[in-house]
């Protein structure tokens, strides 16, 4: 399929939950499953550039004006499971958090205070249509939330090497360095529900804990043979080659959820400071630039 631009848009990872085709109602399911079938379907990087090529419109289209069709899919252990874009609905939701994201007079030169109102009652009307609707992806912007992390393990660590590293392979824009990890769902709540336990044990009050409690309800939303991907997805642009093969951060995190569970406090500050000491670096870059 052509491509709307040839722009890598860096600079986000994300939460993913691919489902079983048996979890939709049909006629939805039908259309997955003659949609997974297609030798063409669009790549992670046809997704962003699609979603940058509606700025450029004057004036800009804060959301589309249809939902997408489009998904990603999966064979999981001989199961098709499909992770839908929904990137209206998407749209909608992260334009709650821009006001926080930008200052106000580039937020309104980006997208204007009348393009941004209009856009807030479409969702509000489609809310009410849609009360039980949710998203398949979640977004973080420069960076990697540190809950996600609390969701897989260091085993799961898929790391594939950019075609300008050393022992890396390839070229092209949708070859660039890969890191990710893929749990089961039912894996991805156990650790969740484990996590919660011991945080609210062992610390009065952490925003990982509100964290993991938003997270897992979104969780629970889905089915139970679904798989939990997180993609570092454009943040690979910003970490050095070096930085990002020795990115353990899964590791640190589990580190030192178990430090605090044995009570050994110095093992659990210390997984943590290695953790603030990376992703401050990435931040740093957000202001910088």
């Amino acid at each position: 399929m052509p491509t709307v631009s040839s722009v890598v848009v860096p600079y986000a990872a994300y939460l993913r939950v691919y489902e079983p085709l048996a979890a939709f109602p049909e006629p939805e399911r039908s259309h997955w499953v003659h949609y997974a079938r297609r030798s063409d379907r669009p790549s992670y990087q046809d997704e962003l550039r699609r979603s940058l090529a509606d700025l450029v419109p004057t004036p800009p289209m804060a959301v589309p004006v249809h939902e997408s069709r489009d998904a990603f899919v999966l064979d999981v252990d001989g199961v098709v499971c499909v992770c839908p874009w929904r990137t209206r609905l998407r749209g909608w939701q992260a334009l709650d958090g821009l006001a926080d994201e930008l200052p106000a007079v580039v937020l309104d030169a980006v997208l204007p205070p009348v393009v941004r109102h209009q856009a807030t009652q479409d969702y509000e009307r489609w809310r009410m249509a849609n009360p039980d609707a949710r998203p398949w992806i979640r977004t973080a912007t420069w960076q990697v939330p540190l809950s996600w992390f609390v969701l897989v393990s260091d085993e799961e660590r898929e790391y594939v090497k950019g075609p300008g590293e050393a022992g890396g392979a390839g070229d092209g824009l949708d070859e660039a360095p890969l890191l990710r990890y893929r749990t089961p769902m039912v894996q991805a709540r156990r650790r969740v529900a484990r996590a919660l336990r011991t945080l609210r044990q062992t610390v009065d009050e952490a925003p990982l804990i509100d964290a993991l409690v938003d997270v897992g309800r979104w969780l629970e939303e889905f089915h139970p043979r679904s798989l939990v991907e997180l993609d570092y997805g454009g943040l690979v642009h910003l970490l050095p080659a070096g930085d990002l093969e020795d990115d353990h951060s899964a590791a640190d995190v589990t580190e030192g959820i178990e430090a605090l569970r044995r009570g050994d406090g110095a093992v659990a500050g210390e997984a943590y400071a290695r953790l603030v000491q990376r992703w401050r670096a990435v931040r740093d870059l957000r202001s910088a630039n």
